[in-house]
């Protein structure tokens, strides 16, 4: 217990002295780590930071604030990024008009291709320095996969919260919120918050509570305890609502064979080989002998 109030107080610390923070997920997160992942990002702007998640694949999820997940860590700077889908010779020409008070960025189309649809375009904004980094359902930095690989400059030198419940954690983290019989990484992110006196709203607490009945299959894996419900109970009753399960719609890149991303068997597929090896009788396979009655 002691362990982890000095965990918490290290990584309150962190993110008290920042002002900038990223979220980072690995590729192909599952619903726990979306969820845990969202959940900060909803508290920590509570807070007044400038937040952003980052995953290298593409997610569409019902959870609140999955919308805010970039393919790129967002640093939260002065300079403002227009973005639009591009086929190459498409745009004969980029040029700028100021009238009044009025700055016109003009984006002229080559003949023959098709004008630029409003609906697509992108605002974000670059040129920031990040504080710290917190790490989601991560065992070590190069399961981030081209999130850490095309960015180390930026997570040189900077705080990084790991929070995590592999077996196979690296403890790679400034701080290592990392307990590996947890049920579920909702969990821990909900005691990290309510460290912080984050108020666990509506949307914070159904994240969380989707999370935690994800990771937990229902309540029926091995890793239930009686904090897992305690956890539940909180969040409930801070308005969580009971949503029906729907796996995240993740769209790998094109060259995803070719990421050097390290595999890692995840954590639901150990316990379900776990409850297996449990369930199945000590004897099965031992030679069976059968006897029939009456036979000559």
């Amino acid at each position: 217990m002691k362990n982890n109030l000095d965990t918490l107080n290290r990584a309150a610390a962190i993110i008290n002295k920042g002002v900038i923070g990223s979220i980072i997920l690995p590729p192909n997160p599952n619903i726990d780590a979306i969820a845990s992942a969202t959940s900060l990002y909803l508290g920590l702007t509570k807070l007044g930071k400038t937040v952003s998640i980052a995953c290298e694949s593409d997610i569409e999820s019902d959870l609140f604030a999955a919308d805010k997940i970039q393919k790129n860590i967002n640093a939260g700077g002065d300079n403002l990024v227009i973005s639009f889908p591009y086929t190459d010779g498409s745009i004969d020409k980029v040029d700028y008009s100021i009238k009044g008070n009025s700055f016109n960025l003009i984006i002229t189309p080559r003949p023959g291709f098709p004008k630029l649809d409003p609906s697509q375009v992108k605002y974000s904004y670059t040129g920031g320095v990040i504080d710290f980094f917190i790490t989601i359902y991560t065992p070590n930095l190069s399961s981030l996969g081209s999130i850490y690989i095309e960015n180390q400059n930026q997570f040189n030198g900077r705080d990084i919260i790991n929070i995590d419940r592999h077996l196979t954690n690296t403890l790679f983290g400034t701080v290592n919120f990392v307990n590996r019989t947890a049920s579920s990484i909702s969990e821990l992110v909900l005691i990290f918050l309510q460290f912080l006196k984050v108020e666990i709203d509506k949307d914070i607490a159904t994240n969380l509570y989707t999370g935690l009945v994800s990771a937990t299959n229902n309540f029926n894996s091995y890793s239930v305890n009686a904090s897992t419900f305690e956890c539940a109970a909180q969040l409930l009753k801070a308005g969580a609502t009971r949503k029906i399960i729907k796996k995240p719609d993740i769209k790998l890149p094109l060259n995803q064979n070719t990421k050097e991303t390290q595999s890692v068997k995840p954590i639901e597929a150990v316990e379900r080989d776990k409850q297996n090896e449990k369930s199945t009788p000590q004897d099965w396979l031992r030679p069976k002998i059968f006897r029939g009655g009456n036979l000559i």
